[in-house]
């Protein structure tokens, strides 16, 4: 049977779990040390302020206090073969060191419709949108979560409709405006319109005082 053997750096207790600043890498160690207590392994942990003779035993984790001067725990040891020290292992490379086949990725069936709902939304699927409303529902979420899920699927469909439009502007740009003068189609020099009277702007006729008059 496997050993696994923990060899912490001094902490207020056996896990690091108390006071009210807890490291949540002590958190996810324990609990996934009692996941591999769960799957047959041995487990020894020991701790620097609690069992220092433990340290002194091993060969290997006095040789570790002595030239770090016990900067490199915490230590982890698979059948008294040390095998990471100085930082805390992934649940992943435990298994692996263990001989525990990986944890499968779990989604839980609330995931699953938090996932549908934001994929309705992005598909503009009123049907699916219908349909997922209600099994999130009888899965025990929350309109809260829901509304969430909404949300970010709202999002993603907005931006992805902007990136879109802007890669269709940049391969088909907009044709350049001109001015043009009651329609013609060839350029014109500006002129202040009160003396041009293009396309409709009244001016005063010199010939005929009082009266409006305009190119069009």
């Amino acid at each position: 049977m496997t050993t696994l053997t923990v060899y912490d750096p001094a902490m207020c207790c056996s896990t690091g779990i108390c006071g009210t600043d807890v490291d949540q890498r002590h958190v996810d160690l324990a609990a996934d040390l009692d996941w591999l207590k769960s799957k047959g392994v041995t487990v020894q942990r020991f701790g620097l302020s609690r069992e220092p003779q433990e340290f002194a035993a091993n060969d290997t984790i006095r040789q570790i206090m002595q030239e770090s001067d016990g900067d490199d725990l915490p230590a982890f040891l698979v059948d008294g073969r040390l095998v990471v020290k100085a930082r805390y292992p992934s649940r992943a490379e435990l298994a692996a060191w263990t001989g525990i086949a990986s944890p499968a990725l779990e989604i839980t069936d609330q995931v699953r419709e938090l996932i549908a709902l934001g994929a309705a939304i992005g598909a503009s699927c009123e049907p699916c949108l219908k349909y997922h409303t209600k099994k999130a529902r009888e899965v025990g979420l929350t309109d809260e979560q829901m509304r969430e899920a909404i949300a970010v699927g709202r999002m993603i469909k907005e931006a992805s409709a902007s990136n879109i439009y802007a890669l269709a502007a940049s391969l088909v740009p907009e044709e350049a405006q001109t001015s043009s003068c009651c329609g013609s189609s060839k350029k014109q020099e500006a002129a202040p319109a009160a003396d041009s009277g293009c396309c409709g702007t009244a001016v005063t006729s010199a010939s005929e005082p009082g009266k409006a008059s305009s190119c069009c």
